[in-house]
């Protein structure tokens, strides 16, 4: 039985002061490798660093919707700092309507360059969406992201909204949010999802998952995701653990070839 995070930030100042103890835990846990999200420029090295120290962490480039006042990413310097080996993503990248208000004009360009950018270096996106559906997908579709593929992280949309990412040739990733007892329309789409779309991931720091709601979230903790979503399926957690590792070594394909 294995598990891989498709989604952490074990960069974050939580985790990476207790860095040697983190792995230890993954290495406990069966948590094979885990993917180091980046949210901004200015940190991308602290991300790169982890992907380079340690052969099972990979890394992602890109700028989080939620950060307003930072470095605005070209297309050009995006896919310039995805060459290296160790980087396997284009993001976090996405919209999010929730935390920010006003015109956000900005965020969905910002969101258009990620994707440009993605199909230029032919890797996959990680996509953020937070009260931002209908404009999520709208320029998904708009931007032909279904030429870079990708996963639509921790999801929390409706099934109409991860249909029509599948379509696109997305896959669907599931946090410790799906253990929470009133994620009822999360559990929902973790029961439909055709299993080989589906990834399990931690977001950590954030969201940990029952039992360890209200911690400090860790990729150890991926386990009790797939354990929930094993639960909704009717299936084993080593089925779960075999088809999201697979699904993510799929989806990164190329990629990982390339970081060997």
């Amino acid at each position: 039985m294995s598990f891989v995070d498709s989604h952490c930030h074990i960069n974050f100042p939580d985790l990476v002061v207790n860095i040697d103890d983190v792995l230890a835990k993954m290495r406990e846990n069966d948590v094979v490798s885990a993917l180091c999200v980046s949210v901004n420029l200015a940190d991308f090295p602290t991300v790169l660093a982890l992907a380079e120290q340690h052969p099972h962490i990979y890394a992602s480039v890109g700028v989080h919707p939620d950060y307003e006042d930072v470095e605005e990413p070209t297309v050009a310097q995006l896919v310039e700092l995805a060459q290296h080996r160790k980087i396997i993503a284009i993001g976090e990248t996405g919209l999010d309507y929730y935390r920010l208000t006003g015109d956000l004009e900005w965020q969905r360009e910002r969101f258009r360059t990620h994707i440009r950018a993605s199909i230029a270096c032919k890797k996959p996106l990680i996509i953020h969406t937070r009260s931002s559906a209908e404009d999520t997908i709208r320029i998904m579709q708009e931007e032909n992201a279904h030429q870079a593929g990708g996963v639509m992280h921790c999801f929390t949309e409706s099934w109409d909204v991860a249909e029509a990412a599948i379509a696109m040739g997305f896959y669907i990733s599931f946090s410790g949010i799906v253990t929470f007892k009133n994620a009822k329309q999360i559990k929902e789409v973790a029961q439909r999802m055709p299993m080989e779309r589906l990834l399990i991931e931690t977001d950590s720091p954030y969201l940990a998952p029952s039992p360890h709601r209200g911690k400090i979230n860790q990729p150890a903790y991926v386990k009790h995701v797939a354990e929930e979503v094993a639960l909704l399926r009717g299936i084993s957690v080593d089925e779960v653990g075999q088809f999201t590792t697979e699904n993510f070594e799929c989806l990164f394909k190329e990629s990982l070839q390339k970081s060997c």
